[in-house]
């Protein structure tokens, strides 16, 4: 669990991030599960775009996505949400 004062500072990282995930009407697949907890391990923040296409919204699918990989949800405002899951090997963020 992160506190306050961490997702605001992971909040602030993320604002220069682009997104590396596009959730669209297909839904998340388990394929899609594993290339982001693949990435995670390797960036251990992530940026996801909700498209309008989707069935799920963008709170429901963070909270989806987030409860398989056990990552940690930062920040989800309109079509787009950060995560973060801290790496076991590439640890590159540094939370007091």
């Amino acid at each position: 669990m992160i506190t306050t004062k961490q997702r605001a500072y992971l909040r602030s990282l993320a604002n220069g991030i682009d997104p590396i995930f596009q959730i669209g009407k297909g839904g998340i697949s388990p394929h899609m599960i594993s290339e982001i907890y693949d990435a995670l391990e390797a960036r251990e923040l992530v940026k996801i775009t909700v498209l309008k296409t989707c069935e799920l919204s963008t709170r429901e699918a963070c909270d989806a996505i987030v409860a398989r990989t056990g990552s940690e949800p930062v920040q989800c405002i309109g079509g787009k949400f950060v995560i973060y899951k801290r790496s076991r090997e590439h640890q590159r963020i540094v939370l007091e």
